[in-house]
């Protein structure tokens, strides 16, 4: 039968006592009546419902109790409570029993009769052990959730930042219409007739803002496209406009100080499985990647090629110059695009490369990088079902190569000269 504890004090640790005796019971309960909330039970049955109705951080049990022993005790109440700790009394020792105390993890013995400064260190000890497997087992239940929620904090910053740089792009050509335009009126308002260099002037500034604003409508058109597609919805793009799209993205970006930089797009284009948003960003991080992997003036080579057939993937494998991620997510079908990201900086050490993809890691000074570029690669990657390969040499540079499912293109209208064809 169970005896009911003093009132719950909110901020102490809870102490289950089982013993089948009652003087033990209570003279643990006197020892600890003023540091925690105890609770008492005589059996099995008891401590277990007592449990299940209040918080145990520790208890303290005799090994040796009617009907279920202390040891099968524990174990129940560790299903229970998987961070409890536990203090065993026992008037007799086996290697049997400490050999089954050692797999429950019981934190100490103490062996009867007891002395009291023995009880209260093991006791001590075990409220210590509680708290610190609880602070673990809530900083590693949160962890995950916050690395996702910056993670998605970064995507979606990034991805303000390539449609802030569209609008940037947008804003070239709209000046350029709004001045052509102008000296247009101009030209007309100030001439009572024309004559054939007037003509020619007028057509020349037209045949311009035309040029321009059909600039405007197609990279407008494009990703508001990608943008009100829902997730998932199939939204392919041309690879070598992705290409051209990228090129002027990073014409100004601050991180290509001291970079000479070459695209070399597909021979013949296709079109991507992925949807073009997430393409340009993935493409994106690369790129910037690259240009930020040395202070020193080097070289970024973004190359593209076509791959027919499925890669023979027992040829990458994880080394100390390799890494290759979402082996057993990739969509190893051709045609294949393969778009590699090579840079002739440092190269990235050994004991560096196994970490590049992890949340929040970064080379970096604290403060200049949020270590979050190449998590998005990655899941981004894994999300199109594509293959990620990073080969390194120290001193010689890192390749980047990413491998993406394509379909082939189709010829269109003069509005929009290439899309993906259809599939049978």
């Amino acid at each position: 039968m169970a005896a009911g504890p003093a009132p719950v004090i909110a901020g102490r640790g809870t102490l289950l006592v089982v013993d089948d005796e009652e003087g033990p019971r209570r003279s643990i309960r006197s020892i600890f009546k003023d540091d925690h909330n105890v609770l008492l039970a005589e059996d099995g049955p008891s401590a277990l419902e007592l449990a299940r109705t209040n918080k145990v951080d520790v208890a303290v049990l005799d090994i040796r109790l009617g009907g279920m022993s202390g040891l099968e005790l524990l174990d129940r109440l560790k299903t229970q409570e998987p961070n409890l700790e536990a203090v065993m009394v026992t008037a007799f020792e086996s290697m049997d029993t400490l050999r089954r105390a050692l797999r429950l993890h019981v934190c100490d013995f103490i062996t009867k009769p007891f002395q009291v400064p023995v009880l209260r260190s093991a006791v001590a000890s075990a409220m210590q052990r509680h708290r610190l497997a609880c602070a673990t087992r809530s900083k590693a239940e949160e962890l995950p959730q916050l690395q996702n929620q910056r993670i998605e904090e970064q995507i979606l910053r990034t991805r303000n930042e390539i449609y802030g740089s569209i609008l940037h792009d947008l804003n070239g050509p709209l000046t350029v219409i709004a001045g052509f335009a102008h000296a247009a009126a101009q030209c007309i308002n100030a001439a009572n007739r024309f004559g054939a260099k007037d003509l020619e002037f007028i057509k020349s500034q037209l045949s311009t803002i035309n040029q321009q604003a059909a600039n405007c409508v197609a990279i407008s058109r494009r990703y508001l496209g990608f943008l009100r597609r829902r997730s998932g919805e199939d939204a392919r793009v041309g690879f070598n406009q992705l290409l051209a799209d990228l090129s002027r993205l990073i014409q100004v970006h601050p991180s290509r100080r001291n970079v000479r930089l070459t695209v070399q797009p597909l021979a013949q284009d296709v079109a991507l499985r992925m949807n073009g948003a997430d393409a340009i960003q993935m493409l994106l991080n690369l790129a910037v990647n690259a240009f930020q992997c040395s202070p020193e003036r080097h070289s970024v080579e973004v190359q593209a090629a076509l791959v027919l057939d499925p890669l023979d993937l027992r040829a990458l494998k994880d080394g100390s110059q390799d890494r290759v991620l979402n082996v057993e997510g990739f969509l190893n079908v051709g045609p294949l695009v393969a778009v590699a990201v090579r840079d002739d900086g440092p190269g990235i050490p050994s004991d560096v490369l196994p970490k590049i993809f992890e949340p929040c890691f970064t080379t970096k000074p604290e403060g200049e990088g949020t270590g979050l570029g190449l998590t998005i690669v990655h899941r981004l990657v894994r999300d199109a079902r594509g293959l990620l390969h990073v080969h390194t040499r120290s001193g010689e540079g890192t390749t980047f190569t990413v491998y993406l499912s394509a379909v082939p293109l189709a010829r269109k209208g003069p509005d929009e000269p290439y899309a993906p064809a259809d599939e049978d």
